[in-house]
């Protein structure tokens, strides 16, 4: 990765602080939400599509899995974020955190999937050889230096 990148990514961390400031004098504390409804379940479905993505590709053993675990990883904290931060108090909430402790729990185990480089392979059950799973190239811009 380019120092330039990284340089940059910090820049924007330290730019949020303030505007994270702004929001928090200037937005309101509820407001009237359209498509609740869509919003929820296309998080829900993003997660859905995120383990089964890492499904696919772990199970053939393909380095692509680390990148949908990375993913759903993320997308499984923000669906509990706002799980809990968006529940009424009492039995929903109790459901929210509930629901939190299972999102936590595939977020924890993509993130161990996403750190694995390769440890975690799926080994053929049926005898004989294993035959290699064929790898695209890469592109010019992602050879090894």
């Amino acid at each position: 990765m380019r120092k330039w990148t990284l340089i940059l990514l910090g820049a924007a961390a330290a730019l949020l602080v303030p505007w994270m400031a702004v929001l928090a004098l200037t937005l309101p504390g509820s407001t009237r939400v359209h498509h609740w409804s869509l919003a929820w379940i296309g998080l829900d479905v993003l997660l859905a599509a995120g383990c089964a993505a890492t499904a696919f590709w772990g199970l053939r053993g393909d380095p692509r899995s680390r990148l949908t675990a990375s993913a759903t990883a993320s997308v499984a904290v923000l669906d509990a974020w706002f799980d809990i931060t968006t529940a009424h108090p009492g039995t929903a909430l109790l459901q929210a955190l509930a629901c939190a402790v299972a999102e936590g729990t595939v977020a924890g185990v993509c993130v161990a999937l996403a750190l694995s480089k390769g440890r975690w392979s799926v080994e053929s059950r049926e005898p004989g050889p294993r035959r290699a799973v064929a790898r695209p190239p890469l592109s010019p811009a992602h050879q090894p230096r």
